[in-house]
């Protein structure tokens, strides 16, 4: 019997030359390495969330797991580009919080300060708030997807969204039961509807909602609400989407059709060898009586640490 979407808890992401795979207990992420074979890296994880329970209340747990994905996905992404030799070691634990710290500035920038700043400009023609919030939210939706279709041509880039598509259609195949081969794995779709993407979204959607209730104040009180309010904007998005994920119904299917259009830029066609990454990444994260029978093994050598 093919298991539900509801069943499951398994997640992933695309990394340099690999994919990260995550259950509640550990990640795994595997990488392609420059003489063909392939290397697992499994790691436990824990929340915060465990030691503070309060913190799993809905709408405050969206915004905690928003930062631990950040901070396991940079970490995925720093032992990648060591194993497959784009850097000589792994970012140190300053390194990463000095990347996180860039990370957030830059989106600040990109999605908070240029689009309420540019939307200003419409003040000659407009004074009513609501309208200044949909064109601030339209142009941070412009900002959003110029910079994703930018950055889709650099070769490396586009590298990374095949490994999101790889990572897509392996966890579609898991979740439909069939065995991890990678000649099942090609037939489903490279796009997924609780991918983060979507997520992203989501976001700028819900975003508008919530920046109505500030009117249309000073420019710095402008800036500064926006991201006061971004961890419930977080919370509220991420419901919806864990909600549009165990859902059959038809309006929730559509409401969530934009992000998986989103999907065709951020997911491109993986070959063969891409995949076959995404299956051993799937495999090492689940507990071996999950993996379906018949499952192929694509590692020439036994090449897996553990932390």
């Amino acid at each position: 019997m093919p298991k539900k979407i509801t069943d499951l808890a398994v997640g992933g992401q695309a990394v340099i030359e690999g994919v990260m795979m995550r259950d509640a207990r550990q990640t795994a992420t595997a990488v392609r390495l420059p003489n063909g074979d392939i290397e697992v890296k499994t790691q436990s994880v824990s929340s915060i969330r465990d030691r503070f329970p309060v913190l799993n209340l809905p709408l405050l747990r969206g915004s905690v797991i928003m930062v631990e994905s950040l901070v396991i996905g940079m970490r995925a992404l720093s032992f990648s580009a060591q194993a497959a030799g784009e850097e000589e070691e792994q970012m140190t634990k300053g390194e990463l919080i000095m990347t996180m710290l860039f990370s957030f500035l830059l989106a600040g920038l990109l999605f908070v300060v240029i689009p309420t700043g540019a939307a200003h400009l419409a003040e000659r023609f407009t004074q009513d708030p609501v309208v200044f919030n949909l064109i601030e939210g339209g142009i941070r939706l412009m900002v959003f997807l110029l910079y994703i279709w930018v950055i889709s041509f650099m070769q490396g880039i586009h590298r990374v969204f095949q490994y999101h598509g790889a990572e897509h259609k392996t966890i579609h195949c898991y979740e439909a039961g069939e065995a991890l081969t990678v000649e099942n794995v090609q037939k489903f779709p490279r796009l997924h509807p609780r991918c983060g993407t979507n997520f992203l979204l989501i976001v700028m959607i819900v975003a508008i909602v919530f920046h109505v209730f500030f009117g249309w104040p000073d420019l710095w009180v402008r800036i500064l609400s926006r991201l006061a309010v971004l961890p419930i904007v977080a919370g509220v998005s991420y419901e919806f989407i864990r909600f549009a994920g165990r859902s059959e119904s038809a309006l929730v299917r559509i409401a969530i059709t934009p992000g998986l259009w989103l999907q065709y830029l951020t997911t491109r066609p993986p070959d063969d060898e891409m995949v076959e990454v995404a299956i051993e990444s799937l495999k090492a994260v689940l507990p071996t009586d999950e993996i379906p029978l018949g499952s192929g093994s694509y590692r020439k050598e036994a090449f897996c640490s553990i932390n």
